[in-house]
């Protein structure tokens, strides 16, 4: 198989049935090939540099119920927050301070904070810190919001879709979301010329290595600048409940195939990597990720910010912990960069006309 990863690196594709081969082949020899293959093509573009984002968990409030998710809006056991106007601004504050130039506003489908709401956040992010870029993952929007929030300062939107088979999707999913509506987000999102991000979530209950190749082609056809790629971990107040968790494995080849496929492409080392046990965040970073994502939400609501069981928060994941997570990387060959680390042939932010 070590042609086959040989073979990607130099024409960005490979068949499906090669795929196939590469996320199930149990020689470790060529595991350990792809990633180092992986490893070196980052480093041709991005150097040693692993990019830090300020994490900010906005609210835990959602009107949609997946399957899988602990926020997921029938969960009765957790407690609900929303940060205010001027507690996002605190955060941003705290990671400006902190030498973090980008701010990741994720949250929920919050109805309470609007289209408007955003819009005045990210206005305010942008003139108070011109020299930060704005990532947001707030979900499903139509394109007149994205709009809106793209001309108010917006740089980057994250939406993974999780899994393209529709089938599947229809399996992770409650009836009133499909998968077209999300693909049709992403294309509104990729137009309004945001950095876009997609991504996975590797060994969720029903996934097959054929969901996984429909995934790796839609990817290769979105050329998507941000790839998020985390394993499935349940979350015990969820009808997934007693599903078994995805492999760091598998993830880490998945990271490694994108990573081949996108040179250029911003992938993290994700919290729910970090959240299995073993190495899975270095792990992450030796098989071609480049971003880790510390957080700055208010210490004393992380824990409510509960997408799976045992989520890490604190310790090297929070923006607190920023010298232990530079040790961890130091250990590895690797220095910690608060530049904005955008996706490399950005041309930065500017105002779209329709």
């Amino acid at each position: 198989m070590k042609k086959e990863v040989d073979r990607l690196a130099a024409y960005r594709t490979l068949s499906d049935r090669d795929l196939i081969e590469l996320l199930s082949c149990s020689d470790a020899d060529t595991v350990s090939y792809l990633h180092r293959r992986a490893r070196e093509v980052a480093f041709l573009h991005f150097g040693n540099k692993v990019y830090l984002r300020g994490l900010i968990e906005i609210s835990n409030f959602c009107r949609n119920n997946c399957f899988y998710c602990g926020i997921r809006k029938d969960n009765s056991e957790i407690t609900r927050y929303r940060l205010s106007h001027n507690e996002v601004l605190m955060c941003c504050r705290e990671g400006y301070a902190l030498g973090l130039r980008t701010f990741v506003l994720q949250g929920g489908e919050d109805p309470e904070q609007t289209a408007s709401w955003v819009e005045a956040i990210v206005r305010d992010i942008h003139a108070e810190f011109p020299d930060c870029a704005i990532t947001l993952s707030l979900g499903e929007k139509s394109y007149r919001s994205y709009l809106r929030l793209r001309n108010a300062g917006a740089d980057r939107y994250l939406l993974r879709h999780e899994t393209f088979d529709s089938g599947h999707y229809s399996y992770l999913h409650p009836p009133s979301m499909c998968i077209a509506r999300r693909i049709e987000c992403l294309r509104n999102l990729k137009k309004l010329g945001f950095q876009t991000g997609t991504g996975v979530m590797v060994g969720s209950p029903g996934q097959t290595l054929e969901h996984l190749v429909q995934d790796i082609r839609f990817i290769e056809e979105l050329q998507p600048e941000m790839i998020g790629l985390g394993p499935f971990i349940p979350h015990h107040a969820t009808p997934f409940a007693g599903e078994t968790a995805g492999t760091i494995d598998r993830t880490l080849r998945l990271i490694a195939i994108c990573r081949l496929m996108l040179p250029k492409a911003l992938i993290p080392a994700t919290t729910a990597l970090a959240s299995l046990p073993g190495k899975g965040r270095v792990g992450g970073i030796l098989a071609g990720a480049n971003v880790v994502m510390p957080n700055l939400s208010p210490p004393s609501l992380r824990k409510d910010y509960s997408l799976y069981d045992n989520k890490v928060a604190f310790g090297s994941e929070s923006a607190q912990g920023i010298r232990d997570l530079a040790a961890e990387l130091q250990d590895i060959g690797y220095e910690i960069s608060m530049a904005r680390g955008d996706h490399a042939g950005y041309e930065g932010w500017k105002p779209y006309f329709p």
